[in-house]
């Protein structure tokens, strides 16, 4: 059980911290309704310098519970597979996506404040998508694949539809998420996988026999011969 408990370890950590995160994110909410305080000016205003603080501020701003709820699915699915499946490069490839969806949304979106974490989730299910096709590792692929599964709809995401949700926060981050897993898709080493016994042994025991040196021939036939014993 333990050895299980230590497995799990990280996936707990990753699912915490992007837990956390989400709960950040509702408290700001709570803190702007119950105040009536708008933090909507400290959006991104494209291409003005009032503006330009929102690349730093906008992620944790929105407009509404729905919003907030929409993305928040995303920070926590997604976030936790980034952080569990690629904890080397996990804090680059946030800190790219970040800065990537905000440059770009303030230096060609229309004249508009821009909120949300939607940039951030667009560019962590990019990211595992386009990674998973570079490393081709087990892992790898299966995130990709819950990440389609859950998500898979934010591939249309990227096209201008509503006037009124920021599609250059979407397309933006998702810009992110396939220069991150460019620039830092190897840097994970791929898991170990683990060996089984019977992946070991020989079904044939004379195969191979022809390229091995007398004494490893030796040493193995003694091994098989002490399971044999075994068993009787």
């Amino acid at each position: 059980m333990k050895r299980i408990s230590d497995a799990l370890a990280p996936l707990k950590q990753s699912i915490k911290l992007s837990l956390g995160f989400a709960g950040l994110l509702w408290a700001i909410w709570l803190f702007e309704v119950l105040s009536g305080y708008s933090l909507h000016q400290y959006g991104i205003y494209p291409r003005e310098w009032f503006g330009v603080w929102g690349i730093l501020a906008a992620p944790f701003i929105h407009g509404s519970a729905a919003h907030l709820a929409a993305n928040s699915t995303g920070i926590v699915i997604l976030g936790a597979a980034l952080l569990y499946g690629y904890p080397k490069s996990r804090w680059k490839v946030l800190l790219t996506i970040y800065l990537i969806a905000g440059c770009g949304v303030w230096l060609v979106g229309r004249s508009s404040y821009h909120f949300g974490a939607s940039g951030i989730t667009y560019g962590l299910f990019f990211y595992l998508l386009v990674v998973s096709l570079i490393r081709l590792d087990l892992r790898s692929i299966g995130l990709m694949m819950l990440a389609f599964f859950m998500f898979g709809s934010m591939v249309y995401g990227i096209l201008p539809r509503d006037p009124s949700i920021s599609f250059e926060s979407h397309l933006f981050g998702a810009a992110g998420g396939v220069l991150a897993a460019l620039w830092f898709g190897r840097d994970d080493p791929v898991p170990r996988r683990k060996r089984y016994q019977w992946e070991q042994e020989d079904d044939d025991p004379t195969e191979g026999l022809w390229q091995q040196e007398p004494e490893q021939l030796e040493s193995r036939e003694q091994y098989r011969q002490s399971q044999r014993e075994h068993l009787r």
